[in-house]
């Protein structure tokens, strides 16, 4: 312990020499610091539970694995970027593969075991990008935390998350991903119902030129709060279908969502998106409230301020409360309500000018 402890505390005073001005971790914790041309996967891995890999601004090509419980990857800034590594020549045994998270083409992955949640892990302060999976890809985890992580760039999600719990994803910058900038689901590998999330934030985030700002997937109890959308084909998917329980029993609130009418052509389970704020299908118990939604224009089956749209599976949206919403120059129109056979939705206290079928506002 007394080396360890020495360690560290040489570690700190580097940190501290930086003009960071944070304070150190606490005593006993190490800091491991990481030069560009250095290893960021070798420090991860001599890592214990509780230490900080810190990395110097520049660019590292390579993809990590954490699995460690409670470790903080952070940045200095977000001068810092991960970006692919080389591709090798052949795709290696599984004997040799060094690294599972590059194999998969993921840039930062935090996955835990079917018995085991990895817990209480932070990314922060940097940048991934380019990735031709996803930038950060969770799945196993209790309490991550993913803040001031720029995620651009990457052929499918920006940042993404799957059987997961009370994850927390504030601050970041998520922008022309494949898919979603921020994906969250119960599981993508098989039909099972909807998740409890166990209070699972999404809160202050940028999301920008993706497909879809932000797809919550089969899951409930999470909060889509304070983000601000803009510039993709989608701003917000809220998506059940036939599993139970349903998804749902979450809010999505105080968010500003405008513009979001780039095209994108459609997939085996969607018609093409343009046009779409804030869409709930096949959801129920959602709370809708105190939204900014302006501008989103389509002529998509799924475009409008707000719209409520029965699931590709034919599922209703049912018991959500759409209400104290503002809501302005969306087309067709800026509440959307193409699920009438839904039962218990409630419109009430929106201002927008103009809805369908009429009287939403």
């Amino acid at each position: 312990m007394k080396k360890r402890n020495i360690a560290y505390l040489a570690c700190a005073a580097a940190v501290i020499g930086t003009g960071l001005g944070a304070a150190p971790p606490a005593v006993g914790h190490t800091v491991h610091v990481v030069q560009p041309g250095q290893s960021i996967q070798k420090a991860v891995d001599a890592a214990e539970p509780g230490d900080t890999v810190l990395l110097r601004r520049g660019t590292y090509r390579e993809s990590v694995n954490v699995s460690t419980p409670g470790l903080t990857l952070r940045g200095m800034d977000r001068g810092v970027v991960i970006r692919p590594g080389a591709k090798p020549s052949a795709k290696p045994s599984a004997k040799k593969a060094a690294n599972s998270c590059a194999a998969n083409g993921n840039g930062i992955c935090v996955v835990g075991t079917k018995d085991r949640r990895v817990e209480d892990v932070t990314i922060a302060s940097l940048k991934v990008a380019g990735f031709a999976k996803n930038g950060v890809y969770s799945a196993r985890t209790d309490h991550l935390t993913v803040r001031n992580v720029t995620a651009a760039d990457n052929g499918v999600w920006g940042i993404a998350q799957e059987s997961s719990v009370r994850g927390v994803f504030r601050w970041n910058t998520a922008r022309d991903n494949g898919d979603a900038g921020l994906f969250l689901a119960n599981t993508v590998t098989a039909e099972k119902g909807a998740a409890d999330s166990r209070e699972t934030m999404v809160e202050h985030n940028r999301l920008e030129d993706n497909r879809i700002g932000v797809t919550v997937r089969r899951l409930r109890n999470l909060g889509v709060v304070g983000n601000h959308v803009t510039g993709n084909c989608a701003g917000v998917f809220v998506v059940g279908d036939e599993n139970k329980p349903r998804a749902g029993d979450l809010a999505v609130r105080d968010n500003h969502i405008s513009r979001n009418n780039a095209y994108c052509p459609k997939t085996e389970r969607l018609p093409f998106l343009q046009g779409s704020g804030i869409v709930l299908t096949g959801a129920e118990q959602t709370l809708v409230s105190g939204n900014e939604i302006s501008e989103n224009v389509g002529t998509s089956p799924l475009s409008g301020g707000i719209v409520l749209f029965k699931s590709m599976v034919g599922v209703t949206s049912e018991r959500n409360r759409i209400s104290g919403n503002w809501l302005e120059g969306n087309a067709p129109a800026d509440i959307v309500n193409t699920d009438t056979a839904g039962k218990g939705n409630t419109f009430e206290g929106n201002s927008c000018m103009a809805s369908r079928p009429a009287g939403l506002c």
